[in-house]
């Protein structure tokens, strides 16, 4: 058994009523590790990331056995954050075209950490949401008085500052994706202080390793188990939310960057099948309002206990995000034994497939959504075929014996290197 440590976990948000995955995969981490070591979470009072207000009251709260401190975030200063990135574009776009060509990694191993246009970059971060100068100080005051600090989210700026300021005790969970804010320079800079970097999944790990290289000190899987909430009496939720007794579902933030072009794809499979058409249930908060199509139902945030009779009772889940590290909901789906479409322009969903042997499908286009979906709803051998594969995958590789042995480890070798 290991010796007891005090831990802090870095994330932007943080709570019950958050709707994102990857402030649920920190909390399910949090919460678990809080059974064997002192766990705290450093955190902003920010709960919209578009208003980017401090929503939450700055201070300490107790939270399913992990203390959470709540800090105070800048106002987000947009005319400031896009005149910063305009100036910093020049070294993104060169990282980018490096590793589009395959020479990022080896350039990178050639000329060393990244400098050009640092500064601009980093002058960007400080007015985006989630910039805290009075967690950083923090960070800063009292980094001695933790053994490791776990942080999450490479997209946001207090991934770069806290592995300025700690990154020698640091195991990051960068939840990395295939888009323009991965090739910033800072984060080049970030990942050279980190002492280990925990990936989720090959597809993820095979990526950073593609865009920083030697940057990366020491690295490997962890990921991620699930959170089973007992589900809500489904009469209840079906009358609750008019729901019919079929129906496809998809669940996150609706925004562009998770919902793609889920709608304009959905209304073409309507217009196909018309009334043999699956309804398409929508759940999670708006952040950015899209054109629905007919047959779309809205439900707005629901507590975890609707949205797990809401997804046992799905036929079909829909994930049409480009950018994932993981997919939680897609890990709760196969455990439910709830048949999944994805988008295959994903890395990480394609290598889910190959791995599960079929047990999700991927698309590609809205011709290849709408004859997937189709057959998924009416092909009950195709059905019992992905639902078997799901099970036995979640099994086998996302267990929380697997996933928290996996997260010992990494902390044994960020203490090892701290205490020579």
């Amino acid at each position: 058994m290991n010796n007891k440590r005090r831990i802090a976990f870095v994330s932007v948000r943080y709570g019950l009523d958050i709707n994102g995955g990857a402030e649920l995969h920190c909390r399910m981490l949090a919460e678990r590790l809080a059974l064997r070591h002192d766990v705290e979470v450093l955190t902003t009072c920010v709960k919209d990331y578009v208003k980017g207000s401090n929503e939450y009251p700055a201070g300490e709260e107790a939270m399913n056995g992990v203390l959470v401190r709540r800090f105070a975030a800048a106002p987000p200063d947009h005319a400031g954050e896009r005149r910063w990135l305009e100036m910093a574009k020049p070294a993104r776009r060169l990282r980018m075209r490096l590793y589009q060509a395959g020479l990022l990694r080896a350039v990178s191993a050639f000329a060393g950490t990244w400098t050009w246009k640092l500064k601009e970059d980093v002058e960007a971060q400080k007015c985006t949401v989630f910039y805290s100068a009075d967690l950083l100080r923090y960070l800063s005051e009292h980094r001695d008085s933790y053994d490791a600090f776990i942080v999450f989210s490479s997209n946001f700026p207090l991934f770069y500052f806290s592995a300025m300021a700690v990154g020698d005790k640091t195991l990051a969970v960068p939840l990395l994706h295939k888009m323009k804010a991965s090739f910033r320079v800072s984060l080049d800079q970030a990942f050279s202080r980190i002492r280990y970097v925990g990936f989720n999944t090959d597809a993820e790990m095979k990526l950073g390793k593609d865009i920083f290289g030697t940057a990366i000190r020491d690295c490997g899987i962890i990921g991620t188990g699930i959170g089973l909430t007992a589900p809500a009496p489904w009469e209840q939720v079906r009358r609750k939310y008019s729901l019919p007794d079929r129906y496809a579902l998809f669940i996150g933030r609706i925004d562009t960057d998770k919902t793609g072009r889920m709608a304009e794809y959905y209304s073409s499979y309507r217009k196909r099948y018309g009334d043999d058409a699956l309804p398409l249930v929508v759940m999670g908060k708006t952040y950015e309002q899209e054109a629905a199509a007919e047959g779309m139902i809205y439900t707005g945030f629901v507590s975890e206990e609707d949205k797990r009779a809401m997804l046992l009772h799905a036929r079909v889940l829909i994930n049409p995000s480009e950018y994932e590290s993981l997919s939680l909901v897609l890990l709760e789906a196969m455990h439910d034994r709830v048949p999944a479409l994805v988008n295959g322009r994903c890395k990480v969903f394609r290598k889910h497939r190959e791995k599960s042997g079929g047990a999700v499908q991927c698309y590609r286009g809205a011709r290849d959504f709408i004859s997937k979906l189709h057959k998924m709803d009416t092909d009950e051998a195709e059905r019992l075929m992905m639902q078997e594969k799901g099970e036995r995958y979640m099994k086998e590789n996302y267990c929380w014996e697997i996933i928290m042995d996996r997260l010992e480890k990494a902390l044994d070798k960020v203490s090892a290197a701290e205490s020579k």
